[in-house]
């Protein structure tokens, strides 16, 4: 289990992880956040209105990225293809994301800050 605290400082509380935040994120592991967050501002569908934006955190670097296509336009979803080359573990033959380094996680940007679908979450409940 990893360590974790949020945006703002606070230490998360130990739990399962969720998908990538310690062995990578995969577009399995977006899928199941997506399954787990439906119908709550913890997807992108739910939360866009209030200004949310997705994007990464790189736990390790405290540096957050907007999710963006291969070709570096923001994406309205979370994809990993336009992720920095230095987040990404793995990519197939035809160079698409298969998986990140471990401690990428998948939230969304508000106002210049971080919030992990979790805290997006939160913030709408």
């Amino acid at each position: 289990m990893c360590n974790e605290t949020s945006s703002r400082g606070e230490r998360l509380q130990p739990r399962q992880p969720i998908s990538g935040r310690c062995n990578g994120l995969t577009a399995l592991s977006l899928h199941d956040e997506n399954v787990r967050f439906a119908a709550t501002p913890g997807v992108s569908e739910h939360n866009r209105s209030a200004n949310f934006v997705p994007g990464y955190l790189n736990s390790h670097s405290g540096e957050w990225v907007l999710s963006r296509f291969r070709d570096g336009t923001p994406a309205p979803v979370h994809v990993l293809d336009g992720l920095p080359p230095t987040w990404v573990a793995r990519r197939d033959a035809a160079g698409n994301v298969v998986q990140t380094r471990p401690g990428i996680i998948s939230g969304f940007i508000r106002n210049g800050l971080f919030y992990t679908r979790e805290e997006a979450m939160l913030a709408l409940c």
